[in-house]
């Protein structure tokens, strides 16, 4: 059974570009390591009529994008030991090093077992 790593950021919208470079470089890392599927996707229709908007959730000025992103693996097990290699990937260091174009501490991410699979 799959196992997907999921995120939600904050983007400021005036760096969107700079953070959809950074994905593109840092999906092909996680590709390398094994990911099955690394998606990366901007807010667009987020004012909702039910519950509560990512926007309002997530405390987001008119300046910041959500971002909504997930990365798929073969199990869990097999997520683990990918996160472990890129982590120590010479490619990955330099981006986070290089610094990011978004505040890391506007960012929620974690681990999901799939529930349902149509």
């Amino acid at each position: 059974m799959v196992y997907v790593d999921g995120y939600l950021l904050l983007v400021p919208k005036k760096k969107i570009r700079a953070y959809a470079a950074l994905a593109r470089k840092a999906g092909r890392i996680w590709k390398d390591h094994g990911a099955l599927e690394y998606r990366e996707c901007v807010g667009d229709d987020l004012a909702v009529p039910c519950g509560e908007s990512f926007p309002k959730r997530l405390r987001a000025k008119p300046s910041e994008a959500v971002v909504f992103s997930w990365v798929v693996y073969k199990s869990r097990a097999h997520r683990d030991r990918a996160n472990e290699a890129i982590m120590k990937d010479p490619r990955m260091v330099a981006l986070c090093t290089a610094g990011m174009p978004f505040d890391m501490n506007k960012m929620s991410h974690g681990g999901f077992e799939l529930l349902v699979d149509m």
